[in-house]
């Protein structure tokens, strides 16, 4: 089967690199990215790739080259599934927020609507990718919707979760550790299967793209995140038991990580983990297990979770106790707000929950973060609803300089591992600030001794 035209829903933070990748190495295939946010894929298609709404090194330059030539971003949501083989579904799955399994499963109901869509639409037998982190066995309520709905016509139904790092995005599309495609065991999914892994082949090698029935492929990608996340948290927990006994958790991850069965990744102390996938991902994992009365496997898995917000709450109870037990009406610079370095990216920064509070204590939070708007940080705090978005707008400013920022502050925290942060003249920052001059480095990125000589009272994870 000759794939040429090719569909994804969902012009987000996976669908827009992903098929930009597939459209630059496929260029004899034609990737359409839809969605229904005009204002999306009007940005997706400005004439400055700069200005594309995803932020990830070398994706720019991607755009730039297919864009046009086989690569197009458009809201024609029905022509583009009525033409394309392959239909990858790429929607928003966030954690629920009502009704049963609120705070923990995932909120199908775009899923649905998609696969409604493509039902409604499709005259032609289609092949249906699943790229959005789904819960086992939602492929079966997908061909269940497909199959009862259609017009007579056949779907297969394919599992091909991402497994992208935010921040080196393009990287990982180019060279991958792993494609996974899970499908039917049937000659009618086999050829589907096949069809997937001939687009793939065409970077990727062949030993690289492995298959597996769909339950495996759908329940891998959340294993993976789990057992990623979980590595943070051990290392974090680790952290706390540093500061009480005078170890340093930069040594210990060192040793433990040079033990091969090991190794050094993810093991890096910080303010806690944030980002679209972790936090979701486990959350749906103890919601499974406890509805097949798992819980042990449940009560394992979530307490990654407690540990993760319980970091976040130690780093901002920090920062209030050594300000002398108050931080009101101080100013408190704040160093990035991405969950990570090299993305726009925000969901589940560590940086809203340690502002949302700090300005509980009634502190004055000035930040700065060279790729994250003024708008997009309010919006973060306002989702919280912990208060008025009256307050949040008095209680935060941001600034387009990172000196500004600085000036006359109290304290300074560092929630991004930017590498910019590294390079600063710290010396002017120091001589800008209020003294005692405290920073409070949530990545342990900073030289402490360096800035111990200038004079601040310095502040890292687990040491």
């Amino acid at each position: 089967m000759e794939i040429t035209k090719i569909c994804c829903i969902g012009a987000g933070y996976v669908g827009g690199p992903t098929m930009a990748v597939i459209a630059q190495k496929c260029p004899h295939i034609q990737v359409t990215v839809v969605d229904l946010n005009e204002q999306r894929i009007k940005d997706w298609n400005d004439p400055n790739t700069d200005n594309i709404p995803i932020y990830e090194p070398g994706l720019a330059e991607i755009v730039a080259e297919a864009r046009g030539r086989n690569l197009f971003f458009s809201t024609e949501v029905e022509k583009a599934i009525d033409e394309a083989q392959i239909i990858f579904i790429s929607v928003n799955t966030p954690t629920k927020t009502y009704g049963k399994g609120k705070g923990m499963a995932a909120d199908l109901k775009y899923i649905e609507l998609c696969a409604r869509q493509i039902a409604k639409v499709a005259k032609q037998n289609k092949i249906v990718v699943e790229k959005s982190t789904l819960p086992v066995r939602t492929a079966e309520a997908i061909k269940s919707i497909l199959d009862n709905t259609g017009n007579g016509v056949q779907f297969q139904i394919l599992s091909n979760p991402e497994f992208l790092a935010e921040g080196t995005a393009v990287t990982d599309l180019l060279n991958p550790d792993r494609i996974l495609i899970g499908g039917d065991t049937t000659p009618e999914g086999e050829i589907a299967i096949n069809a997937l892994v001939n687009v793939y082949a065409n970077w990727v090698n062949r030993d690289k793209i492995l298959t597996t029935n769909v339950w495996s492929s759908e329940l891998s990608k959340l294993t993976a995140n789990a057992f990623l996340a979980q590595r943070i948290s051990s290392i974090n927990a680790m952290s706390e038991l540093c500061e009480k006994t005078g170890a340093d958790v930069n040594e210990v991850a060192k040793a433990i990580g040079m033990d091969s069965r090991i190794g050094p990744k993810f093991l890096k102390a910080s303010v806690g983990f944030g980002g679209s996938c972790f936090q979701k991902d486990i959350l749906n994992l103890v919601y499974i297990a406890k509805t097949y009365g798992l819980n042990e496997v449940a009560d394992y898995w979530e307490q990654v979770i407690i540990m993760n917000d319980h970091q976040k709450r130690r780093f901002s109870n920090k920062i209030v106790q050594t300000l002398y037990n108050t931080v009101a009406d101080k100013k408190i610079t704040f160093l990035g707000w991405a969950f990570k370095k090299d993305t726009n990216d925000t969901r589940e920064s560590a940086a809203i929950y340690v502002a949302d509070d700090l300005i509980n204590e009634q502190a004055k939070i000035s930040v700065y973060d060279p790729k994250v708007s003024r708008n997009k940080m309010l919006s973060d705090l306002d989702y919280l609803e912990t208060r008025s978005v009256q307050e949040n707008i008095n209680s935060l400013t941001i600034f387009n300089d990172a000196y500004d920022a600085c000036k006359d502050s109290h304290a300074i925290a560092v929630l991004t591992e930017w590498d910019e942060f590294t390079t600063y003249d710290w010396q002017k920052i120091y001589q800008s600030m209020h003294k005692p001059a405290f920073v409070f480095d949530g990545r342990n990125i900073l030289d402490a001794k360096k800035l111990e000589s200038i004079g601040f009272v310095y502040k890292g994870i687990g040491s």
